[in-house]
């Protein structure tokens, strides 16, 4: 069944131009073509730089667009959608509470079984939460509706979203950008603000918790690999909620926790942006890798947490319900619905298949219980393929629906090239405050290109459109009401954050240092190889160089055994390709800044993200560019890293709390520099190749200055040749160098203190090799021939090398994860009881 064309948003029914368009393109078409584009542009880098698109090359994120062209909605017209989606909301409620409950829908006949039992999201554990429930709460804390308007003007829901619905927290991003890239289209503008919504929402998580001191929130996600990740960060951040992962929480004795370093903290309320099916794996069975949360539901049932949405909520998104709800509308509430779904039959009723059977091609069919999947339209299907889907039909009825298509109305958007009409669909947002219903004064609309379809999932790609409703001139301006809660405790310890987190910022300063070890030791590298007539001691330079690449993993031994300068130069490059060990390290840390967003400023990220599509970008040159180019544009893309790894040093130590995030950042850093010293001192002084001829230690001595970027602060000082003793006083004992050994093991040191405190045995093998190393320097010293004396440091520096790495794994263990992630470089208390699982 189909409608007529498309209605133009921008004229009325009597085809009159809308004031409030006109109020809206004016500054738009005031702005230029090529301004226009400009504006575009900057909008959609916005965007990137915030998060919306991931840094990593191929990676599988949402990449949205905001078009600078609003949708406007009159205050009347929101109005009439703003009771239609309450009423559809309470009636919503009403259902999924019969179905988890009483069932008397399901006795009387009102709702077919084969839209229950046979639903995957039909949760039967959930039944249990709402029989003898421990609190008053909805099922359903959030909803929101996807509409059309057709073409008669009136607008109709093609989906109903009751898990996690998702996109609150794009609309507001979208009026935050546009307001910032656009200020001219906001001038003169009286449009409701989105904030109060956000607002309410925070105050009824809060109210949730009920007489609880300082109640604990959290918000639930399936971590980085969701699409939707950029957005859950975003909303945590609006709710004040803290945003954690399945492996975060644990339940013991029927109370929910985050794990964090200092210990175990509650959470009252749990947001849910997850599937509801693998939520609890003791009483339900997922249907994809995802992290449950063992004895969950049972800590519901108890009481001690509230989950919103319901983890059962997402039965209410079949698409065939929305057959019923008319009906289901006079049985519950006694009143007709007031914003009616677009004409959906259920193929399960007898006179439903008679009337689609005879004009199939006119529908668009669509699974009964799955409301993520897109329509098919059989009209674009062959003819074989129109016999296929009426046999499946006919052999099993009850598993689809038909609905009428629906022409879309169109709205202006900035296209390529010129502005160019695109179809809407509106999505609107609702929250139970705890007392009824509130309806966002805004949303998210999608300009759906032609290729699109109307309903299912969020797709990666997209552009979508600020929404603003007007303000209407008799319209009370109500802010959400004063939750009143008890003073803070004061309190500044580095261990209240999840251990994931605090692993994660750990992997990001090993990452980093080791990249930017790595980056160095290269250009070293490419410098010796450019030279036309390498002196000998420049040979003797590079056969050290060759060893520390291979030892540091960067090439394989065979290709720099005895291969000619061309070989090398491609073993060089062939570090960035995208099989390369430089590439995976990038690829690295890209990937934990993305974990990390919630944790970074927006400077930080911005500069993160920006530097990284700059590096990756000037690898991708290097790779294409002739042999001798290619070099040179891969050491400039090194210095890039380098220059990378010194911008987030500082940023991070102005922008980032000493005992939050950057704690564990510096903890990685320092370790990681403090294992990487000792093994390219040994690699340097270690007798091989050129080292039977006259001065090899000097020329190790002189690579390591250069390595640990010492030359001129050796020569600042001493004004003369290399000689062992100062050298080595400079990359090992100088508690002064930031490039030093000992550096890095005072500063393990006190940070490992402010940790867990100084007494521990980890703080004390730290102090033992602070030790050792000046040592090794005070021998050196005050022997007879410095040379042979430093000659016979590479066992010993192995050896400090190896109890390092032997710290890092003994961290990993004592304050990570008992089951810590696989990495693919280097190193990889009170009111507990009985029940419940860790």
């Amino acid at each position: 069944m189909r409608d007529a064309g498309p209605l133009d948003e921008m004229v009325d029914g009597a085809g009159q131009f809308r004031q409030h368009w006109r109020r809206i393109l004016d500054p738009v078409f005031g702005l230029g073509s090529d301004e226009l584009a400009e504006r575009s542009r900057l909008l959609q880098q916005a965007f990137a730089d915030e998060g919306f698109a991931s840094v990593l090359p191929g990676a599988r994120s949402v990449h949205w667009h905001c078009d600078p062209i609003p949708l406007p909605i009159a205050g009347g017209e929101f109005a009439a959608l703003e009771r239609g989606l309450i009423q559809r909301a309470e009636l919503l409620e009403l259902i999924l509470r019969d179905v988890y409950g009483r069932q008397t829908l399901l006795a009387e006949g009102a709702l077919p079984p084969a839209l229950v039992y046979p639903n995957p999201n039909f949760q039967r554990p959930c039944r249990a939460t709402v029989g003898p429930r421990a609190h008053d709460g909805p099922l359903m804390q959030a909803y929101a509706a996807d509409l059309v308007r057709g073409p008669d003007g009136r607008w109709q829901v093609i989906g109903d979203l009751t898990e996690a619905p998702g996109g609150a927290a794009y609309a507001l991003e979208n009026r935050r950008m546009l307001s910032r890239i656009f200020p001219e289209v906001f001038r003169n503008q009286e449009i409701w603000q989105l904030s109060n919504f956000f607002e309410a929402w925070q105050d009824a998580l809060q109210r949730a918790a009920g007489p609880v001191s300082n109640p604990g929130v959290a918000l639930l996600t399936v971590g980085h690999a969701d699409p939707a990740w950029f957005e859950h960060v975003l909303l945590a951040r609006e709710l004040s909620c803290a945003l954690v992962e399945g492996r975060d929480l644990t339940v013991r004795g029927g109370q929910v926790y985050i794990k964090t370093l200092r210990g175990l903290q509650p959470v009252d309320v749990l947001l849910r942006r997850q599937e509801g099916a693998g939520i609890d794996p003791l009483e339900m069975e997922s249907r994809g890798p995802v992290f449950g949360v063992p004895g969950l539901l049972d800590a519901a049932r108890g009481g001690s947490i509230h989950i919103y949405n319901d983890p059962g909520s997402g039965w209410a998104e079949s698409p065939a319900l929305s057959a019923f709800l008319p009906d289901l509308a006079f049985r519950l509430l006694d009143e007709p619905l007031l914003l009616p779904s677009v004409l959906t039959l259920w193929l399960g009723q007898e006179g439903a298949r008679e009337m689609v059977g005879g004009s199939l091609g006119h529908w668009l069919i669509r699974p009964a219980l799955d409301g993520s999947s897109a329509p098919l339209d059989a009209a674009a299907l062959s003819p074989a393929g129109n016999e296929k889907l009426a046999a499946e039909i006919a052999a099993h009825p009850w598993m689809f629906a038909a609905s009428a298509s629906v022409a879309p109305s169109v709205a202006p958007s900035v296209g390529e090239s010129a502005i160019e009409p695109r179809r809407i669909v509106l999505r609107m947002f609702l929250v139970h405050d705890g007392k009824g219903w509130q309806v966002m004064r805004g949303g998210l609309a999608r300009a759906l290109a032609p290729e699109e379809s109307l309903s299912g999932r969020l797709p990666r790609q997209a552009m979508s459109k600020d929404v603003w409703v007007l303000v209407d001139d008799t319209a009370a301006i109500v802010g959400p009401g004063q939750v009143f809660l008890p003073p803070l405790a004061i309190r500044r310890t580095p261990a209240d954050m999840p251990a994931r987190i605090a692993a994660d910022f750990f992997w990001l300063g090993r990452y980093l240092e080791r990249l930017e070890s790595a980056s160095r030791l290269i250009r070293m590298t490419i410098t010796r190889l450019g030279r036309a007539a390498p002196m000998p001691r420049e040979r003797a330079e590079l056969h050290v160089l060759l060893a520390c690449l291979v030892r540091a993993g960067l090439v394989h031994e065979e290709r720099v055994g005895s291969a000619s300068s061309a070989a090398l130069a491609d073993a060089m490059l062939r570090t960035t390709a995208e099989d390369g060990a430089i590439f995976r390290l990038l690829n690295n840390v890209g990937r934990l800044s993305e974990q990390l967003r919630d944790r970074m400023t927006n400077e930080l990220y911005a500069t993160v993200t920006t530097s990284l599509r700059g590096v990756f970008d000037g690898f991708r040159a290097a790779q294409v560019a002739e042999p001798s180019r290619g070099l040179e544009g891969l050491s400039q893309a090194l210095g890039d890293v380098l220059r990378l790894a010194a911008t987030i040093a500082g940023l991070s130590a102005e922008n980032m709390v000493r005992v939050g995030g950057r704690l564990f950042l510096d903890l990685g850093r320092r370790l990681e520099r403090a294992e990487a010293i000792p093994a390219e001192l040994a690699a340097a002084l270690a007798p091989q190749g050129a080292a039977t001829q006259p001065g090899h230690i000097e020329t190790g001595l002189r690579l390591a200055l250069e390595l640990r970027d010492s030359s001129i602060t050796y020569r600042s000082r001493y004004c003369t040749v290399v000689q062992p003793a100062p050298a080595l006083d400079l990359v090992l004992a100088d508690d002064d160098n930031p490039r030093a050994l000992a550096y890095q093991l005072a500063a393990l040191r006190d940070l490992l203190t402010e940790v867990a405190g100084a007494s521990t045995a980890t703080t004390r093998s730290v102090s033992e090799l602070l030790e050792e190393a000046q040592a090794m320097v005070t021998d050196v010293a005050q022997a007879e021939d410095q040379a042979l004396a430093a000659a016979q440091l590479p066992p010993r520096l192995s050896a400090i090398r190896a109890k390092i790495t032997g710290i890092g794994e003994r961290i990993a263990r004592q304050y990570f994860e008992l089951l810590p992630v696989a990495h693919a470089v280097g190193l990889e208390p009170d009111r507990v009881g009985v029940r419940g699982a860790a």
